[in-house]
């Protein structure tokens, strides 16, 4: 399909150059989000091997989401001023490095530094949500939301190939040699830098200076709204990508069971970031927002109260993948659509830093509540009531595109 662009705006691009692009933020979005999503396998062999409580590798995985949410932010600012290139290669070297010395994290300090810092940091440079600066700010805003979801199908995807061969990596050849290995798939990451280059147009009329776009954007409730909406989100995503394969298995269910869980999760999440991407170029954003946040807490309470079984967990997977990454195309072209496109990956950053706060709570509140109680029921109902919570905050947000008198 040929995405119309508007050749008034010089940041709008041809029809082929456009798709290449999309294909590039796909493959970036893909392997850094599948790689990552894999880690959640390992939880269980790495505690039983190296005698820690589920805690130790669950606050990894925590940590590692609040670097890549703090850090986020900064990336946004780098990759609006000096290009999405630069920031991708830096990266994806720094994300590669980090899984590959995974392999000799014996400690927990090491294993803080490595899955934590290192993928981190590194996740924040050749993250979806570079991928998204990168393709939201050269595509029409009729057509933005779409182009998102389209990208989002790549992470999808990625989640739905990587989880499962890094289960298959585990069972073959251990977790050491599994990390190596997950770290030469990451670099697959880098030749996708040259065509996702650049910086957004500096054309636009209705400049702002950094100061004024975050002061502005500071005072908007929709914003607020949506930064607390996003918290949620990245609790429910974080919680269950580390903790659902444990889980399973703790109610008598097989090791690849968990994988292939969150493997259709995956599958089914590419199915609901095109429809979410559809739906959300022709609905009201907020609206849509508020149904995927509703969906989230109606699955996961069927969930919890029907007995464990491989059925049941994959009816769930295929329930829980249509809402599961939804959230990000729609919040994403949102506050494109309130703010415009010149501070895109600045503001998306500090919209998911929110996220990532969320997402250290529920890795770390799911192994420390396990370690507590010896079992996941309290975690699963604190995801429920977080989920009916982000259904009643969208509503009130304003999403109507902030009118600026232009700079002469």
């Amino acid at each position: 399909m040929t995405i119309a662009t508007d050749t008034t705006n010089p940041s709008f691009k041809s029809g082929r150059a456009l798709a290449i692009i999309i294909f590039a933020g796909c493959v970036v979005a893909g392997m850094s989000y599948g790689v990552r999503f894999s880690f959640g396998v390992f939880l269980q062999p790495i505690s039983a091997d190296l005698g820690w409580g589920r805690e130790v590798f669950a606050l990894s995985i925590a940590i590692q989401h609040l670097v890549w949410g703090a850090a986020q932010p900064l990336a946004g600012v780098i990759a609006d001023r000096y290009g999405s290139g630069r920031m991708l290669v830096i990266g994806c070297l720094m994300y590669a490095a980090g899984t590959a010395f995974m392999a000799w994290a014996s400690s927990p300090i090491v294993a803080h530094i490595t899955a934590s810092m290192l993928v981190g940091f590194g996740t924040a440079g050749c993250g979806l949500w570079i991928a998204f600066a990168a393709v939201g700010r050269v595509v029409p805003p009729e057509r933005r939301t779409f182009a998102l979801g389209i990208v989002s199908v790549g992470a999808s995807a990625g989640q739905f190939i990587m989880v499962p061969i890094g289960q298959a990596f585990l069972d073959a050849y251990g977790w050491q040699t599994a990390f190596l290995l997950l770290a030469l798939c990451a670099l697959a990451m880098l030749p996708m830098a040259w065509p996702l280059r650049g910086k957004p147009a500096t054309a636009d009329t209705s400049q702002q200076s950094f100061r004024e776009a975050m002061r502005e954007a500071a005072r908007h409730r929709g914003f607020l709204l949506l930064n607390a909406g996003f918290f949620v989100c990245g609790f429910h995503v974080i919680f269950m990508a580390t903790h659902l394969p444990a889980y399973l298995v703790d109610r008598g269910l097989p090791a690849d069971v968990g994988a292939w869980t969150l493997g259709t999760i995956g599958l089914m999440n590419i199915f609901g970031s095109f429809m979410a991407g559809v739906l959300g170029d022709r609905m009201s954003k907020k609206g849509l927002l508020c149904l995927l946040y509703l969906g989230r807490a109606v699955a996961i309470t069927a969930f919890v109260m029907l007995p464990a079984t491989p059925l049941n967990a994959i009816i769930f997977a295929i329930t829980m993948g249509l809402v599961w990454l939804s959230t990000v195309p729609v919040t994403s072209a949102l506050v494109a659509q309130i703010f415009g496109i010149q501070y895109l990956g600045t503001l998306f950053g500090i919209v998911f830093f929110s996220h990532q706060v969320g997402a250290f709570l529920g890795a770390w509140l799911g192994g420390y509540l396990y370690d507590l109680t010896g079992s996941y029921d309290t975690i699963w109902w604190i995801n429920i009531a977080l989920g009916i919570f982000a259904a009643i905050i969208h509503y009130p947000i304003d999403e109507r595109p902030i009118e600026r008198v232009a700079h002469a």
